[in-house]
């Protein structure tokens, strides 16, 4: 997960000095210096998610704005249908969606959401494929929209059974969304996109604020007694628990929405016999694996012991089988669980729940089962 590149300087998220003051543990990822964790350590940091409020500095994460030159938010959402296999054209003001940026073969590009602001579309993508994310736009859509990066706004999660206690102190608003609802509010004085989402499994909320207010706010938000600031190895954790993708570990340019088990998030209007199926990059390998099926596909995975399978362990289809017939993409210890989770990609012939698989772990075949998700139930609230 926490990858070190020291070929570029680090950027800094306008929390940084934030995070310095409060004892944060940095590290490099995507690019930027992070904190992994602060004082308390990732374990309590995760269960005071699960119990009360966290708050996520998400701030390395690219924000785009997509306005159609005609004006019509209409012609952007077709604009985009062009490079997801999600519906855009139904997505109501005020709602968010998860999608997927694909490629000519079917691949997963980056995995994003896209909010339907009435006047315009709002992206959320991920820090490590923004700049690609961008110049895929506009290679595809400048002839349709205004694409703009807004790297002037950071980006809060608060996630958690209290958040939305916590910022209906700031405006009673909050309390009207509910899961994947969006809106353009006033909080602490800062306008914000504020999203009613996350990367926890957890109610919470994502907040899209002006970079200049964004540490004071900050500093408002850690004054209540039910937040704690929650770095990156807790966020792994929750998401891991939460059984929700990490791009560029479970998902990559070689692995397509069905194969990663993303079927859920493909409308059912661009699909084949829909209204407007197909139309995107892909098309013909996605289309083809929702109606004949794949070769593998992602599945949670729970050791039977309690040793951890980290991402890279092969899977086997038993302890002396000489070939693999899988990896594991995701794998670490569950908190919540207090036992060991993971999740990875196998053939359909072993991806049934209760499945039993083997994992090499240091020259040793360690049982696993096959899983559902999510590890532990959501709490959104819908």
């Amino acid at each position: 997960m926490l990858a070190r590149d020291d070929s570029q300087p680090l950027k800094q998220t306008p929390l940084h000095a934030l995070h310095l003051a409060r004892g944060g543990k940095m590290v490099p990822f995507a690019g930027y210096d992070m904190p992994v964790q602060y004082a308390p350590g990732v374990l309590k940091e995760h269960l005071h998610t699960r119990a009360a409020a966290g708050l996520f500095d998400v701030s390395h994460m690219g924000q785009i704005e997509l306005r159609a030159k005609s004006g019509k938010l209409e012609d952007a959402a077709q604009a985009l249908e062009k490079l997801v296999p999600q519906d855009i054209a139904a997505l109501a003001p005020g709602r968010q969606r998860y999608a997927q940026f694909t490629n000519e073969t079917g691949g997963i590009l980056d995995d994003l959401m896209v909010t339907n602001l009435s006047d315009r579309l709002f992206l959320v993508v991920n820090a490590a494929c923004k700049t690609e994310d961008e110049a895929h736009l506009r290679a595809h859509l400048s002839d349709a929209c205004d694409i703009t990066a807004l790297p002037e706004r950071a980006l809060l999660a608060l996630q958690g059974p209290k958040a939305e206690g916590v910022l209906a102190k700031f405006c009673a608003d909050v309390t009207k969304l509910r899961f994947m609802d969006v809106a353009e509010l006033t909080l602490a004085g800062l306008p914000c996109i504020v999203s009613r989402s996350g990367y926890t499994g957890e109610d919470g909320f994502e907040m899209s604020v002006p970079a200049d207010g964004a540490e004071g706010f900050a500093e408002k938000l850690l004054a209540d007694p039910d937040v704690l600031p929650i770095g990156l190895g807790a966020r792994d954790s929750l998401r891991l628990e939460a059984g929700l993708c990490l791009y560029g570990h479970d998902l990559d340019t070689t692995t397509s929405p069905i194969e990663g088990a993303l079927i859920w998030s493909i409308q059912k209007s661009r699909r084949s016999g829909g209204a407007r199926p197909g139309g995107f990059l892909g098309d013909t390998t996605i289309l083809k694996q929702l109606d004949d099926g794949t070769t593998r596909s992602r599945a949670g995975l729970r050791p039977e012991g309690r040793a951890p399978v980290r991402e890279g362990a092969q899977l086997f289809a038993s302890a002396d089988a000489a070939e693999p017939i899988g990896a594991v993409t995701s794998g670490g210890f569950g908190p919540c669980l207090n036992a060991p989770m993971a999740m990875g990609y196998l053939p359909p012939s072993h991806a049934a729940l209760d499945t039993q698989v083997f994992a090499e772990v240091r020259g040793q075949r360690l049982p696993l089962r096959v899983a559902s998700m999510p590890f532990v139930p959501n709490t959104y609230k819908r």
